[in-house]
């Protein structure tokens, strides 16, 4: 009994030497999926994060790493910016430690709300 073992594990599977073909193969596939569903959405969103830091201006309204909540008071050099975090409360930022940007201002809107403000002070002037 023994000896029929043996010569059955010698004889091998019909179709063997396509093995390693189809191996490779399906190893392919897996690297393939891999890098579509992990490696390249990660390449994109730190893309579009550095994108975002890149283009910080003053009046941005952001959300820092430790979830702090500010406005872009001056942007100090490639790496830190100056940030209003509360009335009188200004506090240096690395850039790299904001996550989102909440609201962009219109440049357009600020300038009409500036030119409000300024027409209404000019009428509380003439009418005392």
């Amino acid at each position: 009994m023994n000896g029929l073992i043996t010569d059955a594990w010698a004889q091998g599977a019909p179709g063997a030497g396509g093995g390693q073909f189809q191996f490779a193969l399906l190893m392919a596939a897996f690297i393939a999926l891999f890098y579509f569903m992990l490696i390249r959405p990660q390449q994109r969103k730190a893309k579009d994060h550095k994108t975002m830091l890149d283009a910080l201006r003053r009046g941005d309204r952001i959300v820092t790493g430790g979830g702090i909540i500010g406005t872009v008071a001056r942007v100090d050099s490639p790496e830190e910016i100056t940030v209003d975090i509360a009335d009188g409360v200004r506090v240096r930022v690395l850039r790299s430690t904001i996550t989102s940007v909440l609201a962009k201002p219109d440049p357009a809107a600020a300038r009409e709300a500036a030119k409000q403000r300024e027409e209404a002070r000019a009428k509380a002037g003439t009418k005392e």
